[in-house]
């Protein structure tokens, strides 16, 4: 795991965890985005890998729409396979390459 130089406090940990829930809780039907826009819209750009995490583990995310975040390149997450059909039934449309159209459905927060 990678060491970051801009640790978390604690407080600034449970403020990270309600930006990130708050903003997938925005995003649109139809549309994506990624971690990294999320990170950068809670503060803290090099975290985009700790969004993921907050999405799998905290017990709010349940009721999310966390199928609408994906990679920057438009890549589903990994060993989640119903992710891409909860998306195409949102009328997300995909590459030949299986990746998300990110020209056609990516979102970013207007907060």
């Amino acid at each position: 795991m990678r060491d970051y130089p801009d640790k978390m406090l604690p407080a600034q940990a449970l403020a990270f965890q309600r930006d990130v829930l708050n903003i997938v809780s925005q995003i649109p039907r139809g549309h994506v985005t990624t971690y990294g826009i999320i990170a950068a819209w809670a503060g803290w750009p090099t975290h985009s890998r700790m969004v993921g995490r907050t999405l799998r583990y905290a017990p709010e995310a349940a009721s999310l729409p966390c199928h609408r975040v994906v990679n920057k390149q438009g890549r589903t997450a990994p060993g989640w396979s119903r992710q891409q059909a909860l998306l195409k039934e949102e009328n997300v449309t995909f590459k030949a390459n299986g990746h998300v159209d990110m020209q056609r459905h990516l979102w970013e927060p207007l907060l």
